[in-house]
């Protein structure tokens, strides 16, 4: 510790999930007196919901400022240095000091820790060819972020857009660009949209896209982005067509915002992401702790790193940070793989692994899809659900379950989700004592029922 200061210093990187949940559990855990917490973040907000912007900019959510669990002052009311607008250019850990830049004035500084927090995100990937950087280019990560995109819809006169990529914020940014009246194309590399689900499952999201007037373009490569004499964007080109945009936003994913961590020398996995122990310490690290989407988690269903850019695990990851930090004690386990998202109202689900992911890490497995209904069929509204679920060869063990459906589908993915952390086969779910009653479900929930066909199939297999 530094001896010239009579409390512990804790600086955090990042004011967003992560980074603030740490801190704020921290700071509950000890008061003032004892910790001096500062927190550095280079953009305009604190404590957002990045997973919001999409509805926000689609206009279900009409007031940006409904997306801040917690602004800037209320932070600072609890005791917290946080220095908006000020992005940290450098970690020194040997001399356990941060270099600070403020984004305004350019003014630099450092500032010494005797314990640190690195929640720097993610950031969109913006494919390496002409045109990336054009005015009109949007990638969606922050509210600085959303903030721009509206601009550009705002300002601009023409009324056509195209989204490159078709995962979870392509496919949501292709929906909210349609109810703001654009004409939309999607242009996306895989075979189908969604590439967290298996093909099968993601043509089932196609046809709804297209339902909805979105134009699909799978099997296409981005080449690059033309503008126009104003330097503003005006086309978007692939390998053999050319489709006219007055606005582009970037939906290929994200990577973990890790060039300070790695330029310090501290430990990347092979996704790019930081590697923490289970108390979200950085490994050989004993006074740096790291959360949010810039890290690697343990897959418990394959055993491996991976890297699961979700709010609901910066939060989880801070939680346990600032209980550390604060000299309790937690852990983060690790994740399955539970994500959720929609189309209009048609909901998509998965847990756990895709076929190529257990062919990946070298699982045989069963694989069964199964169509059932949201409700008890006779029910007023019943709609259709279908439930495609992996198991392992021979054991039983649940890998992965997808569920694409209408009203009431999405969130069943979470009896899922739970079976895959208890380390349940399919036989035992068919067991589970699931509420029932035709106006929540038919007499064998739909994930039931694919749990029976995948047990049929596993017994018939051995």
């Amino acid at each position: 510790m530094n001896m010239s200061r009579t409390r512990e210093r804790l600086v955090v990187i990042g004011g967003d999930a992560a980074g603030m949940s740490a801190a704020s559990q921290a700071r509950r855990l000890k008061g003032p007196g004892e910790l001096e917490i500062v927190a550095f973040e280079r953009g305009h907000f604190t404590s957002y919901s990045a997973c919001g912007i999409p509805y926000w900019v689609g206009g279900d959510v009409t007031d940006r400022d409904e997306l801040v669990a917690r602004t800037p002052e209320e932070h600072r009311a609890r005791d917290i240095d946080l220095r908006l607008r000020t992005e940290v250019t450098e970690i020194d850990p040997a001399g356990r000091r941060v270099r600070a830049r403020d984004v305004e004035s350019g003014a630099e500084s450092w500032t010494s820790y005797d314990k640190l927090v690195i929640a720097t995100g993610a950031r969109p990937i913006r494919p390496d060819m002409p045109g990336a950087d054009a005015a009109g280019v949007h990638g969606v990560q922050t509210l600085d972020d959303g903030q721009a995109l509206l601009a550009t819809l705002e300002g601009t006169r023409g009324r056509r857009a195209v989204v490159v990529g078709a995962g979870y914020i392509g496919v949501e940014m292709a929906e909210a660009l349609i109810n703001r009246g654009y004409e939309v194309t999607v242009v996306n590399r895989g075979s189908e949209p969604m590439s967290t689900l298996d093909p099968d499952m993601g043509r089932l999201v196609h046809e709804a896209m297209e339902g909805l007037g979105i134009t699909m373009v799978n099997d296409a490569e981005v080449t690059k982005i033309l503008t126009g004499e104003d330097g503003g964007v005006r086309a978007v080109v692939t390998q053999d067509r050319e489709f006219p945009a007055d606005v582009v936003v970037l939906g290929i994913g994200v990577r973990p915002e890790t060039a300070l961590a790695k330029a310090a020398g501290l430990p990347l996995g092979p996704h790019g992401g930081l590697l923490t122990d289970r108390s979200m310490r950085v490994r050989g690290h004993e006074d740096i702790w790291s959360g949010g989407d810039c890290v690697e988690v343990l897959d418990l269903v394959s055993g491996q790193e991976r890297h699961v850019p979700l709010g609901t695990h910066a939060n989880k990851h801070g939680q346990v940070i600032g209980t550390n930090v604060g000299g309790g004690y937690a852990t983060f386990p690790g994740v399955v793989g539970t994500a959720v998202s929609k189309v209009c109202d048609l909901e998509i689900a998965r847990t756990g692994l895709r076929e190529k992911d257990a062919h990946r890490v070298g699982l045989r497995f069963e694989a069964v899809t199964i169509e059932s209904t949201s409700r008890a069929g006779y029910y007023p509204n019943a709609s259709p659900m279908t439930v495609k679920m992996l198991a392992e060869h021979r054991t039983g063990r649940l890998l992965g379950v997808q569920i694409v459906g209408r009203e009431g589908a999405g969130k069943r993915v979470d009896i899922a989700a739970v079976a895959l952390t208890a380390g349940m086969t399919v036989e035992q779910m068919t067991a589970l004592d699931l509420g029932y009653a035709p106006p929540f479900s038919p007499v064998w929930d739909p994930v039931l029922v694919a749990a029976r066909k995948a047990a049929a199939k596993v017994r018939g297999s051995v």
